[in-house]
């Protein structure tokens, strides 16, 4: 009765949560269709509210170990692009420590890249604190994933279609490939994602995710060359 009881205040309170996220958001958003612009919002905010409050015994968990095996502060923030290219504050379990050389230079990441960072990398447990900005309103649950701000200017106009709904937790992208596609693939399947945004579209790509998750299909540790970066060589190489 007790555990009855609990559940449905969860559910009442991320429900309230979610009808007022929802109803700012209709006034703000004019995105097309009644799923994009009514629903979608209301069940990020719905989800987020019941997952942050279901989860943060764990949450407070891996805050504690992160602490420690990071000699400090276990969380990883970042400014982003998100909804109209509007900067937000990205937050993340870190997964790589502070530590220096003896001039207090930074190591390579991949020494500054430990057991326990690839561990939430490969397990996408250091996305967990986005449920954050996912509550906020910076971010959707589904949506292309928020990359760096200083991109922006290397989009091509049809790419920036990508900022046109609120950067995910997860996205089509993600779901179809991760961090072994190319940068160009991965905007493509971004803007389809855009152009085909609907609940269904929604619900497949969080039930591939759970198998990307599961399978740790398309997961790389190595990282594929800054964005800014390639587009500039790609520039040179076709002067």
């Amino acid at each position: 009765m007790i555990i009855l009881r609990i559940i449905l205040w969860i559910i009442a309170i991320s429900a309230v949560v979610g009808l007022v996220a929802a109803v700012i958001d209709i006034v703000n958003n004019k995105a097309r269709g009644f799923y994009a612009r009514c629903i979608k919002r209301f069940l990020d905010a719905f989800l987020s509210t019941g997952a942050l409050i279901v989860l943060s015994p764990f949450l407070i968990i891996l805050t504690v170990i992160g602490a420690i095996k990071m000699k400090g502060n276990p969380f990883f923030t970042q400014e982003r692009p998100g909804w109209h290219e509007k900067i937000f504050k990205l937050i993340k379990f870190r997964t790589m420590s502070n530590e220096k050389d003896k001039n207090g230079n930074l190591l390579p990441d991949e020494v500054r890249l430990n057991k326990y960072g690839r561990f939430l990398r490969s397990t996408s447990l250091d996305e967990l604190p986005e449920l954050f900005n996912i509550c906020k309103g910076d971010m959707s649950i589904i949506g292309p994933r928020p990359l760096l701000v200083k991109y922006l200017p290397y989009f091509t106009e049809r790419e920036r279609l990508r900022h046109s709904v609120r950067p995910g937790l997860t996205g089509y992208a993600q779901a179809h490939g991760r961090n072994e596609i190319s940068w160009e693939k991965k905007f493509e399947l971004d803007v389809w994602y855009v152009e085909h945004l609907s609940f269904l579209t929604d619900v497949k790509v969080i039930i591939d995710t759970v198998k990307v998750v599961l399978t740790h299909d398309g997961v790389s540790l190595n990282a594929l060359e800054d964005f800014d970066e390639y587009r500039k060589h790609s520039a040179n190489a076709n002067t």
